[in-house]
């Protein structure tokens, strides 16, 4: 039987479709293993879109480390990094991010000295196919493929095509799937949940979100990212949603900039005061609620003056998690074609970020101590600790004799600046 290795780069719907592979191969009698060392055949699946230079350090390693065995490159390719990965090596396969459910032939062509590319663009539903979970208590559920906007920094597009949102039925049957199979977590996920349906000139996630949570059975939904400028519009009805018990209180809105003259060259169409009033609408509304963004650091022409407006509003917002991107330019994107700015400036201010940022993040945690409650187990940490999320999506640390999908009562006495850390109520 042949043995395959899968390692996966990049965001959530990166994993589904990894996962996705996995049980489509799995149906063939294919070998999904842990081991990379007793692997045939190696799958990297890569994401592109955050930089193509981890997937081709890690393509160079894997070839370097593991010359004998086969490999097929999957997820997020543009011709840019296929030509630089046929520098490094050119007895491999090629599978984009449309053509996953041909993996199957991709693997057989690839054992038998055929090295094949299937790089068309697909515009199918990737969803209701097999599974094999790499976390059996998070289902991840895709809601649509590529995004509504078209930030200049960004090769989304580039590689996945124009928006398609995928059928409610579909979707719903696909949630589902993921709570019969035994997941307790399903997370709604997308490169722009808040896009859903508007290649019809129609927000209707919230319309998707009411179904979801309609479902009579026992689970938490974890709403993924939402671009602020699709979230205005429906922002009301967005709130109102967040009350619901089975949602996570948990919002991730990428600002990327404080300044909008920086936002305006992004293409990212609002200002910077109207996400601080979102940001303000949710937490008056939702106490407690984990407020999660994302800052470029060093996009191209931005002043010292321009990013410290970036500085000024983590410090007003001051969000519980903080995503930080050092500009990289992607090929073909506008920004690319911009002024850039040196290394070493795009280095320091991310460093200056960080710093600030670290301290934000413990000070917002430190408000969890002595809070009791429960929390949903559904990660193995380290040194025989577990990993548990509260109401509010905030990591949790314990330790004891528990189990993926373990609801316990818990009481936080001490934190870090990445997690609360707490002990099981008697």
């Amino acid at each position: 039987m042949t043995k395959i290795f899968f390692q996966t780069h990049g965001c959530s719907v990166n994993f589904s479709e990894s996962e996705q592979m996995k049980g489509i191969l799995s149906r063939y009698d294919f070998e999904i293993i842990e081991n990379i060392e007793d692997a045939d055949v190696i799958i990297i699946n890569v994401c592109t879109v955050k930089g193509e230079n981890t997937a081709l350090r890690e393509i160079k390693r894997i070839s370097e480390d593991y010359r004998s065995k086969r490999l097929i490159v999957a997820g997020c390719l543009t011709e840019e990094l296929i030509e630089r990965v046929r520098e490094i090596r050119d007895d491999l396969s090629f599978i984009n991010t449309h053509n996953i459910k041909r993996i199957t032939e991709v693997v057989e062509e690839e054992i038998n000295d055929n090295h094949a590319e299937l790089l068309s663009e697909e515009k199918e539903v990737k969803l209701n196919l097999p599974k094999a979970r790499k976390n059996p208590v998070v289902g991840i559920v895709p809601i649509l493929n590529s995004c509504a906007l078209n930030c200049s920094y960004c090769s989304v597009k580039a590689v996945k095509g124009d928006l398609l949102s995928y059928p409610v039925n579909n979707i719903i049957k696909e949630v589902n799937c993921s709570l019969d199979d035994g997941c307790k977590e399903i997370w709604v996920t997308s490169q722009d949940n808040a896009a859903y349906g508007m290649e019809n000139k129609e927000n209707k996630l919230p319309g998707l979100l009411n179904e979801i949570i309609k479902i009579n059975k026992e689970f938490f939904v974890r709403i993924g990212m939402m671009n602020p400028c699709n979230v205005l519009p429906i922002l009301d009805e967005l709130i109102e949603i967040y009350k619901n018990k089975k949602i996570f209180k948990f919002l991730h809105m990428p600002v990327q900039s404080g300044n909008d003259k920086i936002l305006e060259l992004m293409n990212r169409n609002y200002k910077a005061e109207q996400f601080k009033e979102m940001i303000n609408k949710f937490r008056k509304e939702i106490p407690n609620i984990t407020i999660s963004t994302d800052i470029i650091c060093g996009f191209p022409t931005e002043t010292e003056e321009q990013f410290n407006d970036s500085l000024k509003l983590v410090r007003e917002i001051k969000p519980d998690v903080l995503n930080i991107s050092r500009f990289m330019p992607r090929p073909g994107t506008k920004a690319s074609y911009m002024e850039q700015l040196e290394g070493g400036v795009t280095k320091d201010r991310s460093r200056l970020l960080t710093d600030i940022f670290g301290n934000i993040a413990r000070m917002q945690n430190e408000k969890w101590i002595d809070w009791e409650g429960e929390i949903l187990i559904d990660e193995k940490g380290k040194d025989d600790s577990w990993i548990g999320r509260n109401f509010a999506y905030k990591p949790v640390v314990v330790r004891g004799d528990f189990k993926l999908g373990d609801i316990i009562n818990v009481k936080i006495n001490t934190v870090t600046s990445y997690d609360l850390r707490g002990e099981l109520c008697q």
